[in-house]
Parts: C-alpha cells; structure tokens; sequence
C-alpha cells in the first residue's frame, strides 16, 4: 500500500467542527508499505488521499505502528497525543495531487519547511483557496467568525487576547524551526518557507510559502511566492523578487548560486550563477538591455528574459545614458552566439 507522505498531529477545530488548521509535528516522506497497512488497520483507511479524525484511545495503536517503523519521533508524539484534548488527526496521501482538505494543505505546508520536499517540488494547486483567513493569536488560531466573542471572553476574564496576523497562512516557526537557521522577525516566514540551513533573514527579509533558500544566504529583501535562492546567494535590503502571485504568472523565477540581488534591486527573470544586479535595479523578463563587449561598446540590445539561467552576468544602470547594461566574462559576442545557437 504505496504512499506519497502521511503524519499525525492536532487540529483545531471551529464551532462548527470544521478542521481550520492542522498541526504535524513529524511529517514521513514516503512512508514503507508496512507502515500505511499498520496505520489503516487503526484507522480504516481504503486507499487515495485522506485525513481522519482520531479518538485518543487508538494512539496506542498509532504509536505502535510509529514505533514498528523506527518512526521514533512520531511514536513519542502519538502517546503523548493519548493525554491530550486536543482534536487529532491523521493525513495519509497514497499520490501527490492538489489538497483537498485544510488538513492535507496543512500538511503539505510542513513538509516544505521541515524540508522533506523543495518549492514546486510537490503540487499545492489550489491551495490558496483551500484555505481561508484565521486569527493567529496567543491562545491558538481563532476563526474569524467567532474572533469578537473571544475577544470579549477575554477581556471579562482580565485577559488580553493578542491577534499577530490575520492570514491564511501562519508564521512557519509555529510548526516548525529548521536547524541552522537565524529569523529575525519570524512574522516574515510564513509556514511552507523552505529555510535552507545556514541562512539568515534579517528585520526585512519576507520568505512566502513555496518558496525560499536552498542553503547559506543572507536574506535582507522579499522572497515571493514560487522563487527559489540557491546556495550562497544573498538577497539585499528592500530588494524584491517577483513571484507567481505577484506578476510572474507561471513562470518560475529564481536566483542561481553565489549570485547577489543588490540593495532595493528587483528581479522578473530566472538569474543564473554567479550573477549581480546592481542597487536599485528593477530588471524584469521584458526589459532591454545592452550587451557590452570587453571594451564597453554596445554589440546587441536583447530582452532581459533571453539571458535567463546565464551565468556570469552584472547587471547595471549606465548613470549617463540610463540604459540597463551586461557586462559578463564571456565576450559579449560569444554570450550573443551562446544565445542563438538553437535559432
């Protein structure tokens, strides 16, 4: 009985008994065949993709299953999960297909940032309509339809409920916090951030869900929705990276390795390795730019997206003429051969 992923968490749920989100603090990635048969004899799972609602008393029995599949972490969790009251779920998906349920976009959102599985690595189609806006406060996510009653509960209790954010997606270090990891403001991770070890996201670095950074990088701008950061490439102050929902459509943007996106510059184009973009340089696919040679004279104009994935580029503003220039260590002419050799 194959299958693509499967956790066990808590949920919470709202006054109608509706899952609003759902927590997985040891998602399984391709979980063995022995592990899924043991975990539906529990619960009475057939096949295809599901989430259950589990009473306290089959953790044992989830536990042990865990414990049977050297899931050694899962199985600590399900028997501490027995002396809660907390609502408690399982999510199995036999295939990777768009989420159907809160549950299972909850649960593809942590595979990401536990970095079980990369940005447009898994298929999270439609999950931005899946899910709808919660307060995520300090007593937990509310529904917004009961947020004022609570509100006022609290307060007659001399207690002050604190909303952070009114989203459909809740910061990532409320589910998980990868290792080797520096947050500075952790409001701008959002859960389903892939945070590659050695990275740090400074006051004003933003990382949105399927999206982020494949290893060391510093991240002091805005990481959009779909882009991905290779390894050693820095991200500057105010500097912005267009995303799908933000412009990009379905284009995926994104930086190569050792590359640098200067302070307040702005990216619509994949960007190879090894490349820079000067302060305050908006290069977007359309934009023209002119291809200089080693002595600086101008060879061709080309449109921004046809040096996408080119390695070795500097981007720049001439401060005279205000054209957008490329200077490489290629010659501009065999850069210019380069990109018309599949003419």
């Amino acid at each position: 009985m194959a299958s693509f992923a499967l956790a066990f968490g808590t949920a919470t749920k709202n006054k109608d008994g509706k899952i609003i989100e759902a927590f997985f603090p040891t998602p399984v990635l391709n979980p063995s065949d022995s592990l899924v048969s043991a975990l539906a004899d529990v619960v009475g799972y057939q096949g295809g993709n599901e989430a259950f609602e589990v009473e306290a008393a089959q953790c044992a029995a989830i536990a042990s299953a865990f414990a049977a599949a050297d899931e050694q972490a899962a199985a600590s969790f399900a028997t501490k999960a027995a002396e809660s009251n907390q609502p408690l779920v399982l999510a199995i998906l036999a295939t990777d297909e768009k989420p159907a349920s809160v549950a299972e976009g909850f649960l593809k959102l942590q595979l990401i940032s536990h970095r079980l599985a990369k940005p447009h690595g898994i298929v999270l189609d439609g999950i931005f309509g899946l899910l709808h806006n919660i307060a995520w406060t300090n007593q937990g996510p509310i529904d917004l339809p009961e947020l004022a009653e609570r509100q006022m509960e609290a307060r007659l209790k001399g207690e002050t409920l604190t909303v952070d954010c009114v989203d459909k997606f809740p910061k990532m270090v409320d589910y998980v916090v990868p290792a080797g990891v520096r947050i500075a403001d952790t409001a701008r991770v959002r859960l389903g951030a892939h945070v590659g070890e050695g990275t740090t996201v400074m006051h004003e670095g933003f990382i949105n869900f399927n999206a982020g950074t494949e290893g060391v990088s510093m991240v002091e701008g805005r990481i959009s929705a779909g882009v991905m950061v290779g390894n050693g490439s820095d991200i500057g102050g105010g500097a912005s990276i267009m995303g799908t929902l933000s412009g990009g459509g379905q284009i995926v943007i994104s930086i190569g390795e050792n590359s640098l996106l200067g302070a307040n510059a702005g990216l619509g184009f994949p960007l190879g390795d090894r490349c820079t973009i000067e302060s305050g340089l908006y290069v977007t696919a359309g934009t023209k730019v002119s291809m200089l040679d080693a002595n600086g004279q101008e060879v061709e104009t080309v449109k921004a997206r046809d040096l996408a994935g080119k390695t070795d580029l500097l981007f720049r503003r001439n401060s005279v003429t205000g054209k957008i220039e490329c200077l490489t260590n290629k010659s501009a002419v065999e850069l210019n051969a380069e990109l018309h050799a599949n003419n």
